[in-house]
Parts: C-alpha cells; structure tokens; sequence
C-alpha cells in the first residue's frame, strides 16, 4: 500500500523542514520526502495550503480500561486520539486494578492488541496501588514493557522510598514521570487559591503545594542521578525551579497542557466543573510563565492530560466533582489559536513540543519526517475555525472545558503506520 502525499507545508523539527514538499509512503515507512515526486501510488492525497506534520506524542492519557469503561475506553481514547492528530499515547497507570504488576500489564496489552487503533505505550505505577507505601516490581515492570513508571494522580510522599524508586528506576533505564503534588498543603482544595477561589466561596490550592513538591523530586532525582520527568506544570515557580535545574545539569524534563496555557482561574465564571482540573488553572501570570517556559525551552512537551469522567461525577456540585477534564481531540487547535497564531511559538518549535521532545523522552523512535522512519503523519488546516460542540466528541466521556468555544486547526487526516486512521 503507498500513499503520495502532494503539495503540503511540510514540518519536520528533526530535519529543520519548513517548506512545501511531497512525501511518498510505502507500506508503514516513509520512501520519499521531495519536491514533486511522480510515481504511481495507491492513494494521492492533496495537501495544498495544508500543514503536513509527524503524528502527535502525548505521553500523558488517562484511559480508564480496565476497571472504569463506563468513562473511556482503550478503543474510543485512541479514535479521539486519531481525530485529534495523534499518533501515540502513553497510558497512565491509575486505572483499576493499577499498572502495579505483570499480570495487570497482560491485561492492558491484551486490549490494546485487540482495540486500540493507535500506538499505545504503557506506565507502570511507582508503587503498589499508587498508595505510596510499597514499591512495585519495578524491574518486572520494566521485562513487561512499560517505558515509564509514575503514581499520576498520587505523588509518593515518603522521601526514603521516593529515593529508593528512582534508584530502581536508574538501574532499569526507566523515566520516572512525577505527579508533583504535596497533598498537606493542597488539602481539599478545588480551585486555585486567590481572591477568584474568595469570591467563588471555593477551598483553594496554593502554588507551593506543586512547586515544593517539584523541587523536592528534582532534587532526589539529583542525588542519584536518574531521570525525572515534572507532569502538568501549571505555576510559575514550578517553571522556574525546573529552568534552574536544567542549568545546573540535572536530568530534568517536563510538561505542561494546553488548559493551562489558554485558561486562568478567571475562566471559572459559572462553577463550570469542566474547569475543575489538578493541578487547577491558576493566576494570568502563571499562564504567562507557562507560555515563557515554552518559548525558552524550559518546558519540553505539551501534553493532554486527557482525564475522562462521567457526567453524574462532572454535573454535581463543584466541590463534590471530579478533577480532570478531556483533551485528545482539542490539544492541537488550542495550541495552533494560542501559541501559533499568538506568535509564542512557530510551526517547528510547536512540533518539537508535540512530538520531538516526548519521543526522545520516552526512548521511542519516532516523530520525524525522515525517510525510513515510521509514516505516522498528520495533515492539518491549520486556517479552519469551529466551535468545539459536545456532540461531536468522539471521546466517551464529554468534560471538556472549551465545549462552545471557538477554535482554529482541523486535522483533516491522521495516518498511523502507513494506514489513514482518521479522516475528517
């Protein structure tokens, strides 16, 4: 099977490509990357006036299979996924039972072979149900095939066995992704701490509760050497604190989520539950720090944070819902309205956030346009605007904070290993 590719604004960081080219598939690999390639091909696809970019890596996805089908599944996060321009996920371990085990990993492999329409790469958690008192078979988890270990959602409290873990971690050639959260200080907080959360009459969460728990994984990371990566930055001094660590030298990566560059705790108007997220939107100058972080390259990756729920666990009281919201299918319009068009990053640098940095982080050979490579590609209109409408999610669960908002950037095909997996 060979698809030809014509005529499209191709941009690949990996090969500083900005430019108009044509790009030849054959079977799952890339044959060709040129101006005006004639051969016959099974399929031509006319990507005039449209960008041409490597599939999206989003190395933060909660699927919810096993154990909570009823809010996403392993098949309908990876169609979300391919609508939303993305070619790989790396699934989250806080599902039921937990990543904790080899068995539990069979599990999950299981269902992604039969189901899911993607690349899907797993995480185990760092300890035995995400509880911070045990550490898993780290090494077995690893035999397993998981490419990263994290409690996301937890964040292990116990400096000794935080330690220990990224030891383990070190020894086994494992990330370790942190969920920087100090649970003392956040306690039951539900917004960010601030006159909005006064005014709202909502418990708020203050800015150290994450940034002193950054601080503290960096430096145990440091201790031993071993690789940390900082997920869902959301405040300005977590920001910073991790800018110094990388001059210092320290095996620091991170991420953000594109709800933490595009809303603030202003947005939190109507006790919309949709904006109820942890860590929480917070002040406009954090979503300013974030934007800086991405432009200077303190910040590595944008990632989804995708974290679907049930509308009886969103559509209650804003104290009683669940954290978390959706983003598989919004990430790259949000990205291209607040960071392309907004002249914070260009097409290269964007793509160096959404694929390049993630597959060099998780060890994956993938997220360039180069030939030989995986033909994991997408094709976006970056120019068409649309209003996000519940009803055309294709995700399971629907708590998306942009619903009804105006939007910029279609993905008109999203191709997986050489196949069109979506196609708009």
């Amino acid at each position: 099977m060979s698809i030809l590719i014509k005529g499209g604004r191709v941009i690949d960081p990996v090969n500083k490509i900005d430019a108009i080219f044509d790009i030849l598939i054959e079977g799952n690999l890339i044959s060709k990357v040129a101006k005006n390639i004639k051969v016959r091909s099974d399929s031509i696809i006319d990507a005039t006036n449209k960008i041409v970019a490597p599939g999206i890596i989003d190395m933060h996805v909660h699927l919810r299979q096993p154990g909570r089908e009823d809010k996403e599944t392993v098949a309908t996060a990876t169609m979300a996924a391919a609508k939303g321009g993305v070619t790989t996920v790396l699934a989250m371990p806080n599902t039921n039972p937990a990543m904790d085990c080899v068995e539990s990993l069979e599990l999950l492999k299981g269902i992604i072979n039969k189901n899911a329409l993607i690349n899907v790469l797993t995480c185990g958690t760092i300890t035995k149900e995400r509880l911070g008192k045990e550490l898993s078979d780290i090494s077995g988890l690893k035999q397993s095939g998981v490419c990263a270990i994290s409690d996301d959602g937890c964040s292990v409290d116990n400096d000794s066995l935080m330690l220990e873990a990224l030891k383990k971690a070190k020894q086994n050639k494992l990330l370790t992704i942190c969920h920087s959260e100090d649970k003392k200080i956040s306690g039951r907080g539900v917004m960010n701490l601030g006159f909005h959360s006064t005014r709202l009459g909502l418990r708020g969460i203050s800015n150290a509760s994450e940034y002193t728990r950054v601080a503290r994984d960096i430096e145990l990371a440091e201790k031993v050497g071993a690789c940390v990566h900082i997920a869902h930055v959301s405040c300005k001094e977590s920001v910073e604190i991790i800018a110094n660590a990388k001059k210092k030298g320290i095996k620091v990566t991170c991420e953000t989520a594109p709800h933490y560059f595009a809303l603030s705790e202003e947005d939190i108007v109507d006790y919309d539950t949709n904006m109820k997220i942890n860590p929480p939107l917070r002040a406009k100058e954090d979503v300013a720090a974030i934007k800086a972080g991405l432009k200077d390259g303190s910040i590595d990756v944008i990632a989804s944070d995708h974290a679907p729920h049930t509308e009886n666990e969103k559509d209650i009281e804003f104290d009683r819902a669940e954290f978390g919201k959706i983003g598989l299918e919004s990430g790259l319009a949000v990205s291209i309205m607040e960071l392309i068009d907004k002249k914070i990053l260009t097409w290269l640098e964007l793509f160096e956030k959404l694929a390049v940095s993630p597959a060099k982080i998780l060890g994956i050979d993938k997220g360039t346009l180069s030939v030989g490579a995986d033909a994991d590609i997408i094709i976006v209109d970056a120019d068409k605007e649309f209003i996000l409408e519940k009803k055309s999610i294709v995700s399971k669960s629907k708590n998306s904070p942009f619903i009804g908002k105006n939007v910029k950037g279609s993905v008109e095909y999203t191709i997986y290993n050489g196949k069109v997996v979506y196609k708009r």
